[in-house]
């Protein structure tokens, strides 16, 4: 159930004036909680206790600013998620550590609390979040996987003192005997082991298990992969935050499970860490990815653990899979194919603390809520349903932000557009000033939200994919509101022009021709085209505030348009920059999850939408 923010004059005004006798003349104090910015915020009571909560979500890198302190003490709970590592030719790669202070949970010992001033963090109350990224996974056969990577650590504390809290990398996953020993296998969960190597696993952090990443620890954060045979082409699973990965002999191991860390909301909110199949629960994160097999190894489903592992893949069957994002999955191995193996699954941050023990009705649920500006806030972070409750709700304002296209390959390439941008909140010069419907019959409204494009494989003329829809759907057809995915940026050399989309994707170097932008049409427009590609360099990627620029000129994608629906003025769906280099000098930067944005020449993915919606509290 959604709640009110304590820090609300009116309702304060209305709590002290339902009071009688003396606490009418001379009203107690009502508590109230930190008074802090950062993340995405969701406002909730906790069913088992009755406290209200806080959460702040941090998907992507930033920071938490406490500007105020209130009467409740001054602790924030924390839950604190590295990226995943990627899978290998053979090894499941092991998920991403993780720590978390949260009462009573099974991980919590060992963990210290953690107190948040107003003067801390960097002198004036912020507290830097770094969002750890997935390790990438790596090319096909021929090299066994060959450039896979370990995952990246994540961080919440002070931005210049070691005195925070940092969650240890998932190990990347083993290779076979002729490729050697990965020296990254070990992290917050291991790496599965390789073919053909006994017991050649990756070791995770904990007190009972030895500990390369610096010696015993005095905390769990994972545990380890699951080891092979000597003779079977078939590799173990990654190790998860809940338990180690399974044996790899004679078929594959199935990734570690991860855990259930319900800090975000009650355990069935959605859009928040993985979903468990079994009870049907939400906030499942750092499940091991699953192992890979080659014949004549059995063939057998490689799957990956629950919280967010990749599964593995195998030759004529199915390819490796990704960890999920922002949960630090593991990512499943690729059985030695021609595909790429499973990137990790990338981190997330989570600090919540308790605002009040006032209780309020939402008029809908779905998604994080949370209250300002006299406004109840549903954003959604995945697909799910807003559902109407109250039948005084009778319409809404929204924004609904498609997935950004993915760059176009290495070298010279196009950027990636921004994903289509509609709303119709009054003032904002992208609204279309109409009002949206509501009632509680039917009451249910589907919402879609896109992912962002893919990167492609390794490779000059490797192109990436388009932004995928995202959609808030009414039972009145007309007013169902569908913003289009991001153009994918176009390769070097004439492999492809950039594409058309919600905002155009840039156009590779000789090639010229970018992307249309607001394809399909819409009033007011949802994006931009992309900037044209010329013999100097890759075009930028169209954004909802602005064509990307040429290739001749700064290469930079299309501005985004910033928008204050959540509470505070956040820009969405702005466009990747291109590429003028004919290598690759390193990875293009991915588009910020949850705001639509391209990604960047060279070979980098486009960040996944939002659905946001406001209405009167």
């Amino acid at each position: 159930m959604g709640v009110r923010s304590v820090n609300n004059s009116l309702q304060e005004f209305l709590d002290t004036f339902v009071r009688s006798g003396t606490d009418a003349v001379n009203p107690a104090p009502i508590p109230q909680g930190l008074t802090a910015t950062g993340g995405v915020i969701s406002d909730y009571t906790d069913p088992g206790s009755g406290n209200i909560y806080r959460a702040h979500i941090f998907t992507s890198s930033g920071t938490f600013t406490v500007s105020a302190l209130g009467t409740y003490p001054a602790t924030v709970e924390y839950l604190v998620v590295a990226g995943g590592g990627a899978g290998s030719g053979y090894g499941g790669g092991g998920a991403g550590g993780l720590r978390t202070n949260l009462s009573g949970h099974p991980l919590s010992p060992g963990n210290p609390s953690f107190t948040v001033s107003t003067t801390g963090g960097n002198g004036s109350g912020g507290y830097t979040v770094t969002i750890g990224s997935g390790g990438s996974g790596g090319a096909g056969s021929s090299t066994n996987a060959d450039g896979s990577t370990r995952g990246n650590p994540s961080y919440f504390g002070p931005p210049t003192t070691p005195n925070g809290i940092t969650a240890t990398a998932g190990g990347l996953g083993g290779k076979g005997p002729a490729y050697g020993t990965p020296s990254d296998m070990n992290g917050g969960s291991g790496g599965g082991a390789g073919y053909g190597i006994t017991g050649d696993q990756g070791y995770g952090l904990n007190p009972s298990t030895p500990a390369p990443e610096g010696g015993p620890s005095s905390w769990t954060e994972g545990y380890p992969g699951g080891v092979s045979g000597s003779s079977t082409y078939s590799g173990g699973g990654g190790g998860g935050a809940g338990g180690a990965g399974s044996t790899g002999s004679p078929s594959p191991g199935n990734g570690g499970p991860g855990v259930q860390v319900a800090i975000a909301g009650p355990p069935t909110f959605t859009g928040v860490g993985a979903l468990n199949p079994g009870p049907g629960e939400y906030q499942w994160f750092a499940g091991g990815g699953g192992g890979g097999s080659y014949p004549p190894a059995p063939s057998v489903p490689q799957n990956g653990g629950v919280g967010g592992g990749g599964r593995g893949g195998r030759p004529g069957g199915n390819s490796a899979i990704d960890g999920t994002y922002a949960t630090g999955g593991g990512g499943g191995a690729s059985g030695e194919t021609s595909s790429p193996t499973g990137a990790g699954g990338s981190g997330i941050v989570v600090v919540r603390y308790k605002i009040g023990q006032l209780t309020a009705t939402a008029k809908a649920t779905g998604g994080a809520i949370s209250y300002a500006g006299g406004k109840t806030i549903h954003q959604f972070l995945s697909s799910g349903t807003f559902t109407v409750t109250d039948p005084s709700l009778s319409s809404i304002e929204y924004l609904v932000v498609a997935g950004g296209g993915a760059s176009g390959g290495s070298g010279y390439a196009g950027g990636g557009g921004g994903g289509g941008f509609r709303t119709n909140v009054p003032g904002h010069p992208l609204s279309t000033g109409s009002p949206f419907p509501v009632s509680t019959s039917p009451g249910s409204y589907p919402i879609t939200v896109g992912s962002g494009g893919s990167r492609g494989a390794p490779g000059l003329n490797q192109l990436g994919s388009q932004g995928s829809d995202s959609i808030l759907t009414s039972p009145s057809a007309p007013q169902t509101i569908t913003s289009a995915g991001g153009g994918r940026g176009g390769a070097y050399i004439g492999a492809a022009p950039g594409a058309n989309g919600g905002s155009g994707g840039g156009g590779g170097s000789n090639d010229g021709s970018a992307g249309t932008g607001n394809s399909p049409p819409t009033t007011p427009a949802q994006g931009t085209n992309g900037g044209t590609g010329t013999g100097a360099g890759g075009g930028g990627g169209g954004g909802a505030g602005g064509a990307g620029n040429p290739g001749s000129g700064s290469r930079a994608g299309g501005a985004g348009s910033p928008i204050s629906i959540s509470g505070s003025a956040v820009t969405y769906a702005s466009g990747g920059g291109g590429a003028n280099s004919a290598t690759t000098p390193g990875p293009g930067i991915n588009g910020t999850e949850n705001t639509g944005s391209g990604g960047s020449a060279n070979h980098a993915s486009g960040g996944s939408g939002i659905v946001i919606i406001a209405y009167p509290s």
